[in-house]
């Protein structure tokens, strides 16, 4: 059976396991501390958040450099998410086994999100190599022309 075909973002499944992790960060930050409610907990909601958005935004612009440079912002907030999941492992607000539904989601969704940036890489090369192609073989064919 054929999949659907991708008419929005949010057919996405990279999307959907980014909305899914970011559930899970806010529930993590509601469990933060008070004093933290300002700085850690805003930023990993921050961070969270920005993956979802990044891939909405990068898919919206339709499938040129923008979508790549959209894909590679998801994932540094997910690699800076790592780091405050990791700060808070290390002030002792959660314990690795707190967190690890939370890291095992975030493992999963930088994974298809690097699966999502080599397709589109591969995608832009061979529309490249395309146009190359096809340039090469206009140059050819009028040069046989001008000798004909």
């Amino acid at each position: 059976m054929a999949k659907a075909a991708i008419q929005s973002y949010r057919d996405l499944e990279v999307w959907q396991a980014a909305m899914d992790l970011t559930v899970m960060i806010y529930e993590q930050a509601a469990r933060l501390p008070d004093d933290e409610r300002y700085v850690l907990s805003s930023q990993i909601r921050r961070a969270g958040g920005s993956i979802p958005s990044n891939i909405a935004e990068g898919h919206s612009c339709g499938e040129d450099g923008r979508y790549i440079h959209h894909v590679r912002v998801a994932l540094g907030s997910a690699g800076e998410l790592s780091t405050e999941l990791e700060l808070i492992v290390r002030l002792k607000f959660a314990t690795p086994d707190d967190l690890a539904p939370t890291q095992q989601q975030l493992a999963r969704t930088r994974q298809m999100l690097h699966g999502l940036l080599r397709s589109l890489c591969k995608n832009r090369l061979l529309k490249r190599a395309r146009r190359v192609v096809a340039g090469c073989l206009a140059f050819w064919v009028f040069g046989l022309a001008l000798v004909a």
